[in-house]
């Protein structure tokens, strides 16, 4: 899976593009660095197309952050996912009884 580890300071984060398996640890293990993204500013974000198509063509699949910053980024023509997660829906413990 390719998604975003953190790293940085407190109120200074950055993150690197990785693909790592989606079993395995987020921040210790990754099979390789694929670019990083800083948020602040100045913003920058750098990435290996090369590498990030080619672990797309394999079968890798992308979080959707990593898949809107990718179709910003003209790396892939795809749509952009609207909605990244879905809304909690919190039951009453009556209705989870019945």
């Amino acid at each position: 899976m390719i998604r975003l580890a953190r790293g940085g300071k407190k109120n200074r984060p950055f993150y690197r593009v990785v693909i790592s398996e989606k079993s395995k640890d987020l921040y210790g293990d990754s099979l390789e660095i694929l670019g990083f993204v800083s948020p602040v500013a100045p913003k920058q974000v750098e990435l290996k197309a090369d590498r990030i198509k080619y672990w797309l063509s394999v079968g890798a699949k992308s979080s959707p952050r990593v898949h809107n910053l990718l179709v910003d980024e003209k790396i892939i023509d795809e749509p952009k996912i609207k909605k990244l997660f879905a809304p909690k829906v919190e039951t009453s413990t009556a209705e989870a009884t019945a």
